[in-house]
């Protein structure tokens, strides 16, 4: 799948990416989520876009929070979400200002999630295994996504499927109902570099 919104260049990625830092480094010092500095003057950085902020230290998830719609611009949606992601991760406690050195921030711009229609089951499975998109399930009040990046740890279509209706608080064999609702969606993803 190839994004839908304005793709961003290398110099584009490594703006955001040094305004997540920023932004996050203030934070774990001062207590100050204000951004520090400044993205270009881009429209791409004010275009209303989804974003989420994936942190690792030593190659472990750190802290990972986004949003699934555009309600706000690109450079406001990473900040937050950068913030969100180290201080405010409910899995994981606040980030501690020793720990960001060995931090890496990796970004992820959604386009905007489309339904997933699909036969039965094993059209799902058949659908999914060929395109690897993101996924949103959603079912009688219960949500979860798994951006794109999660097929490297799930490549098999039926463990992606029960591990996200695991996520969703459903029973993992939830997704063999043809009731539920999932949404599909693309990435650009970039990353620091080591």
């Amino acid at each position: 799948m190839r994004t839908q919104g304005a793709y961003l260049d290398e110099r584009q990625q490594q703006a955001l990416l040094a305004w997540a830092r920023q932004a996050i480094a203030r934070a774990v010092h001062a207590g100050d989520g204000a951004a520090g500095g400044s993205l270009p003057d881009e429209p791409v950085f004010r275009e209303k876009r989804a974003a989420f902020v994936t942190l690792t230290r030593n190659g472990s998830l750190r802290g990972c929070i986004g949003t699934l719609l555009a309600v706000e611009s690109l450079g406001d949606s990473v900040r937050h979400n950068a913030l969100n992601a180290a201080l405010r991760d409910p899995r994981f406690a606040p980030l501690a200002a020793a720990e960001l050195p060995e931090i890496r921030i990796e970004i992820s711009v959604l386009d905007a999630p489309a339904p997933l229609v699909y036969r039965d089951s094993e059209d799902l499975l058949s659908q999914l295994q060929a395109e690897r998109p993101g996924l949103i399930l959603e079912a009688d009040g219960h949500r979860a996504t798994f951006l794109p990046q999660v097929w490297a740890q799930l490549p098999e279509a039926r463990d992606f499927l029960s591990a996200i209706c695991r996520k969703a608080g459903l029973p993992m064999d939830a997704w063999q109902d043809s009731g539920l609702c999932y949404r599909r969606y693309a990435v650009q993803c970039f990353r620091e570099k080591q």
